[in-house]
């Protein structure tokens, strides 16, 4: 098969254009467009919103290079009059909505500058002290005059636009017609209500099919609703009544102080109040890639931008759809998420299948009808023809269009999107979002999981444990008592509390709160249980410049202004790296001496043993300056202070989740920016580092010939001190080689990797909204085990797809044949239209519901991983299909032409209970083949199947509806009443289907590696295969 699937293969990330053009033109034989393609993207109507968005952006560049330039040339009479309105001045406000918009849009530096100023704005917008923000009962109001944050969406869709999408179905449109016609025939030949019987039984059988497909289609809406909820939220942090706060992004408003720091999305249109070394990336808004620097002199800040460097409050002054992104965000409404290769494989799948349904459907009727012709001549009636025999042929052409209904199984692909909006949902609840649907696919294929030490694997709830300070190891008992010289102390909690990118606050109750990192807040905590006093520290010197932390310098610097006059450098980082810029240290007597090699050697020894205890190691230096710099803050010439050992204790269940992976042939690296010894430390600790394994410096790593790093990267278990750059190259040479790579990211510099890696990991609590928008899913609790849930999710997705797939195809292959041969040997079909249509929702919605949301079971995590190479539908499935496939066929062959002699049937309805036994012993064959799929390979296919409840509310409702069609809907169905002699001969032939699978599934057909449990491995694999 896979030569007729070579049109239907996309990459599972980035997909090419043309790829996806060439299977969307490669598809045919659809029977209801509408609905199969609803969660496909519209390629042109994306390339058109893709245009307008180019549009935006280029009409924001010249807003940027030409409106500003023009601006300071036109004076004030050139501005557009803003009319107070007497709503806004009721409200409290001096400023229109609409000016404050204009103003931030154009980059109106002067009219910012005529309102006098940030502070004057703010008071326009009611807020008189920009320390406080505003009220919490305020924000109705404001959000009345000013609007709300959120941008237009597409309205979601009511559940009778999910019917009338059902019922865009081609054959069910053809089939209510041959109903109708029926109906009218029929009351005119066999009179009311009799005539009515089959044309009716048609329609209703038809309403139940379409109601079923959209109560099912519009539940999987609903929960995909839920999830793109969940990816819209973002928090940030203001300033309100007073305190800082945490918020969503849609409950901004205009006047909210917004605090931003490096990797920060901007939530809104802004001015900025103050701030170092603010650099922000508009590339998403205008298309422009340098960074713009904001400052006193270029004040605005636009939504959707975000911030690459530096950390700032701004005065929100515009948000929702007045913001320019929010314009741009209208455009990606209609985007759509990209199709899966799974999806597009199947569609592969269902086109082939249809064209051999189509025929056989048009060979059923051509048969049927030339019979009907021969024994009309034969019978010497050929030039009689009443309304019965049209009534007859009409029932030829329903039974063939039935079958196409029957055979081309649309449900296929749609299984897909079930599956993975289940899978989606179960992941959320596991704190897990997904952000790409491939993603959830891919990861069923993950060969390997290179991961972040801080907060991953360990708990991300850090404390000082230990501190070197005065030429002495001091360890936390309680609290510390340090016992150090007044300079000393004084110097300490100085650069504790001033070179820091966290806050001490007050919250709601009063109580003391520290906002930042958790290394920021250990650091912070430390210092107020020295009996530090932030907010004093911070009154007392003024703070000239902040380089914030980034994980290229691995440390973070601020400058103060002395109150006699100089100012003072403090710097803080990974200890081997500010060690070397320091000159001098502070000695067990609190004073200053030179940093000797011997003195050099201890405190590396001190940072080592810190480090080989698990602990993180700080250095805290500083450096007195006759005056602030002109550039960047000194390199070296410093004195060292304290090294601090923050201790991280490692997640409960980590260890048995890498064991776990390790087990499901997926290979776990740590790759951190800590010290390698610490790294080390945790690296054994959770069972990533282990004999023979290498651990190695990011430094040694960037510096290996391509060759020799190629060499020695499967060896890599563990890599200490790395740049995001590092992590990239490891990403992309792991992928040359073949591994399928799952990579975790928090920083903004670790985008690329991110980006690079088949599926991209975020962390929710500590990662930034860069890392967020650029990974495919986001780990909501920052937690390794849940890195696993995904991938066995991953792996159930893959497996219960081809679970259906095998039912599917063998009621396929079953339902053909028997009508096809029948009608060539008897002249009619023993399954009627009705009949079918029960039996293609059973197939259908129904058969995907049960298995393709089948929950992960344990033994999905004790073999290798899904590999990209293999085949989708496997010879085990082939095997599955064809054994059971004859067997159905020979006992309703026997049964529909050798059927009233064996159960002694006589009489005028002989033919109908046959006909009814058939039916019956079809379906029973079903639900029992239902059950054997949930296992491809295992014997015993009752494993877990209870704790499925939609699997057994699948299987109940099944047989409770085919006993009503029986024994109350015969007049419809065209079936009669049967005795319990002929029920028990019908679950007695559909459960020998059980037996005929354990002799199958005893039959080798694949490799003559085993599984754990003594059957062979399935191999199996998503994307992008060559074969099918």
């Amino acid at each position: 098969m896979s030569n007729l699937l070579r049109d239907f293969e996309v990459e599972a990330k980035n997909p090419s254009l043309e790829a996806r053009r060439r299977w969307r033109s490669a598809v045919s034989v659809v029977k209801n467009p509408a609905r199969r393609f609803r969660n496909i993207p519209d390629l042109d109507k994306r390339a058109e919103n893709e245009t307008k968005r180019h549009q935006i952006q280029e009409k924001l560049r010249v807003a940027f290079y030409v409106q500003k330039a023009a601006l300071q040339f036109i004076g004030a009479a050139g501005r557009p009059e803003y009319k107070l309105t007497d709503e806004v001045k009721e409200a409290g406000f001096s400023v229109e909505p609409d000016e404050l918009a204009s103003m931030v849009r154009n980059h109106d530096t002067r009219g910012l500058a005529n309102s006098g100023g940030v502070v004057a704005l703010a008071k326009k917008v009611s807020v008189s002290d920009l320390n406080e923000g505003v009220k919490s009962s305020e924000l109705p109001i404001r959000e009345k005059i000013f609007g709300e944050n959120r941008y237009a969406e597409k309205p979601p869709r009511s559940f009778l636009m999910f019917v009338w999408e059902a019922l865009q179905d081609i054959t069910l449109i053809i089939l209510m017609v041959c109903a109708v016609v029926s109906i009218g025939v029929g009351v005119a030949t066999e009179g009311f209500p009799k005539g009515m019987y089959d044309g009716t039984g048609i329609l209703l059988s038809i309403l139940l099919v379409v109601m079923v497909t959209a109560i099912s289609d519009y539940k999987q809406s609903l929960q995909f609703i839920d999830l793109d909820r969940e990816k819209k939220k973002i928090i940030v942090q203001v300033t309100r009544d007073g305190t800082r706060q945490e918020i969503s992004i849609h409950d901004l408003v205009v006047g909210d102080v917004v605090h931003l720091s490096i990797g920060d999305q901007v939530p809104a249109d802004g001015v900025f109040i103050s701030g170092y070394n603010l650099e922000i990336d508009e590339s998403s808004l205008s298309g422009e890639s340098e960074p713009s620097h904001v400052n006193k002199q270029k004040p605005f800040l636009l939504a959707g931008t975000k911030v690459q460097n530096g950390s700032a409050k701004m005065l929100v002054t515009t948000v929702g759809m007045r913001t320019e992104w929010g314009k741009l965000m209208e455009t990606l409404v209609d985007g759509g998420e990209d199709e899966t290769p799974l999806q597009v494989k199947l569609n592969g799948v269902a086109t082939i299948i249809g064209k051999i349904g189509l025929s056989f459907a048009v060979l059923t009727f051509l048969v049927l009808c030339v019979r009907f012709v021969l024994e009309k001549a034969t019978a010497g009636s050929f030039t009689n023809w009443s309304s019965e025999d049209a009534l007859t042929l009409l029932d030829y052409f329903a039974i063939s269009v039935t079958i196409i209904v029957v055979a081309v199984p649309e449900g296929l692909p749609l299984a897909v999107t079930l599956s993975l909006a289940f899978a989606m949902k179960k992941l959320m609840s596991d704190r897990a979002l997904v952000r790409h649907l491939a993603a959830c696919e891919t990861m069923g294929s993950a060969t390997c999981i290179c991961t972040d030490k801080t907060g991953t694997l360990t708990t991300n709830h850090m404390v000082v444990n230990k501190v070197y300070i005065c030429d002495n190891v001091h360890e936390r008992q309680e609290s510390f008592q340090l016992k150090l010289p007044e300079e000393v102390q004084s110097i300490l909690l100085q650069g504790i509390f001033q070179n820091t990118g966290s806050e001490v606050v007050k919250d709601k109750d009063g109580d003391t709160q520290i906002l930042g990192s958790p290394t920021e807040r250990a650091i912070l905590e430390f210092g107020l249980l020295l009996g530090g006093d932030f907010g004093e520290q911070r009154k007392e010197h003024k703070i000239l410049k902040i380089e914030p932390f980034n994980s290229d310098k691995k440390k973070m610097s601020v400058l103060i202004a002395l109150p006699g006059g100089g100012a003072r450098a403090f710097c803080k980082g990974a200890s081997e790296i500010v060690l070397k810029m320091c000159e001098n240290v502070v000695d067990s007597n609190g004073e200053t001496v030179p940093l000797t090699e011997e003195r050099i050697k201890n405190i590396s020894d001190v940072i080592e043993g810190f480090a080989s205890e698990a602990l993180r190691t700080l250095c805290l230096v500083y450096k007195d300056l006759d005056e602030a710099p002109s550039g960047d803050l000194p390199d070296g010439g410093y004195t060292m202070v304290a090294v601090v050992g923050i201790k991280d204790p490692v997640r409960p269940g980590v260890r048995e989740a890498v064991e776990t992976c390790q087990a499901a042939g997926i290979t776990v690296r740590m790759v951190t920016g800590d010290n390698i010894s610490t790294a080390k430390a945790i690296a054994k600790e959770c069972g990533i580092f282990t004999e023979g394994g290498l651990a190695i410096e990011g430094s040694q790593f960037r510096d290996l010939p391509p060759h020799e790093m190629r060499a020695i990267i499967p060896k890599i278990q563990v890599m200490a001190r790395s740049l995001p750059l590092d992590k990239h190259t490891l990403v992309s040479n792991l992928r040359k080689i073949g591994e399928v790579v799952a990579v975790t990211g928090d920083g903004t510099n670790d985008a690329p990797a991110l980006h690079e890696a088949d599926i991209g990991l975020a962390m929710g609590i500590a990662g930034t909204e860069v890392a967020k928008e650029n990974a495919d899913v986001i780990i909501m609790d920052d937690n390794f085990k849940t890195i696993v849930k995904v991938a066995r999710w991953g792996r159930a997705v893959y497996i219960n797809i081809q679970k259906f797939v095998q039912f599917q195809l063998t009621v396929n292959v079953v339902a053909l044949i028997i009508n096809f041969v029948s009608a060539c040997i008897t002249g009619s079909a023993p399954l009627t239209a009705v009949q079918l249509l029960w039996v293609n929702m059973i197939m259908d919605t129904l058969g995907a519901l049960a298995l393709a949301t089948e929950p992960p079971n344990e033994g999905l995590m004790k073999r290798p991983p899904i590999a990209r190479t293999a085949s989708f539908i496997t010879k085990t499935m082939w095997r599955n299909i064809a054994g059971q496939s004859v067997y159905q066929l020979i006992v309703l062959g026997t049964l529909n032409f050798a059927g009233k002699s064996l159960l002694d049937l006589n009489g005028p309805d002989s033919t109908a209970v046959l006909n009814t036994v058939i039916f019956n012993s079809f379906v029973f064959c079903q639900v029992f083949n239902e059950v054997n799929s949930r296992e491809i390979e295992k014997i015993n296919v009752f494993t877990g199947m209870f704790n499925s409840w939609v699997f057994t509310g699948v299987m109940v409702v099944t047989v409770v509806f085919q006993v009503i069609i029986v024994e109350f809907l015969g007049a419809f169905a065209s079936t009669v009443p049967l005795t319990w002699q002929h029920w028990l001969l019908s679950i007695l032939i559909g459960s020998l289907s059980m037996i005929v699978a354990v002799i199958l599934k005893c039959i080798p057909v694949e490799s003559s590696r085993q599984h754990h449990d003594g059957y062979d491995l399935l191999p199996s694999g998503p994307s992008s295969s060559n074969s099918a």
